[in-house]
């Protein structure tokens, strides 16, 4: 059986975490947030939504843990990723495997610095939770998971990580190019994360409205446009026909970057996102004025409520 690590225990991490353990892995949840590892540590984690449940997992900051890692599941801030890497050292050695299943864009350049190419998978997931106090969790809404082996060596090792997961309800598929999944998640949250932020609203909310509709659209223009000059070929219509489609399944949620700066007055992760597209686009000449406003709009925000 497999040791796996969970690194960043947030709403993400809490699900992942909660699954892969109800499934009888030996999962250990790793973060930074003292009255969250308090709150579990003593409780168990907290489970409300879909489902009403309480189980108890371990929870400690990364440079406690001490058992060395088979598997390590990235959900940190994409901010705090080297850092967390760094931290998590100790723990791995030349059999740990990395899955990175962060949002936004640019990791697999920081990862490599930390772990050998033949031993990262990188990924992209739909599955949405809330964290709604220390150790609480809320899930809602269906989800998956998009997986491949950076380097064809780990596949068969990803082959098997797609059953664990399954069999732990996390539909995942093994593909051949997870790069199209990783923009399209990108793009899904660069056109919902910031705008729900700004907006303090949820996804409802922000398609009550024709401007709602009208600011997605240019929005996922801009990622389309940055995409295909990285050789990833997005659908633009496809991408808004899904984003619009699943905000009837969990119209109720608020994306990730309002739990970060609104709920809970965090930094927010819009450079690894918007701001990435701005980033990229800059190589190519190609005007993101969207993307950019929406990038300097939340780095605004934050000076205001930081």
């Amino acid at each position: 059986m497999l040791n796996i690590y969970i690194a960043g225990a947030g709403s993400m991490g809490c699900r992942f975490g909660y699954q892969l353990t109800k499934a009888n892995n030996t999962v250990t949840l790793l973060d930074e947030w003292e009255e969250h590892i308090a709150a579990i540590q003593s409780k168990g984690l907290s489970v409300t939504g879909e489902q009403e449940d309480n189980i108890d997992i371990p929870i400690m900051k990364p440079e406690e843990a001490e058992q060395p890692a088979d598997l390590i599941i990235l959900f940190t801030k994409a901010m705090q990723l080297s850092s967390m890497l760094q931290k998590l050292d100790h723990i791995m050695n030349e059999e740990t495997k990395v899955v990175c299943l962060l949002n936004g864009l640019g990791h697999l350049e920081e990862i490599q610095k930390y772990v050998p190419r033949e031993n990262i998978l990188m990924g992209a997931t739909i599955w949405t939770a809330q964290l709604e106090s220390p150790g609480k969790v809320k899930l809602s809404g269906d989800g998956g998971i998009h997986l491949q082996s950076v380097e064809k060596s780990g596949e068969s090792f990803g082959q098997e990580l797609i059953q664990l997961f399954n069999e732990a309800g996390l539909n995942a598929e093994y593909d051949q190019d997870v790069w199209p999944s990783i923009w399209r998640k990108a793009c899904v949250n660069g056109a919902m994360n910031a705008t729900c932020a700004l907006m303090d609203a949820n996804i409802n909310e922000v398609f009550s409205s024709s401007h709602g509709f009208t600011l997605i659209k240019k929005i996922i223009k801009e990622f389309v446009q940055v995409a295909e000059k990285e050789q990833v070929h997005l659908d633009a219509d496809e991408i808004y026909d899904y984003v619009v489609s699943a905000s009837k399944k969990v119209g109720e949620h608020y994306p990730s970057m309002h739990q970060d700066l609104i709920q809970n007055k965090r930094l927010t992760e819009i450079d690894y996102i918007n701001g990435a597209i701005v980033k990229i686009a800059q190589k190519y000449d190609v005007e993101t004025p969207y993307c950019e406003m929406m990038t300097e709009l939340i780095h605004l925000k934050e000076d205001i409520l930081l």
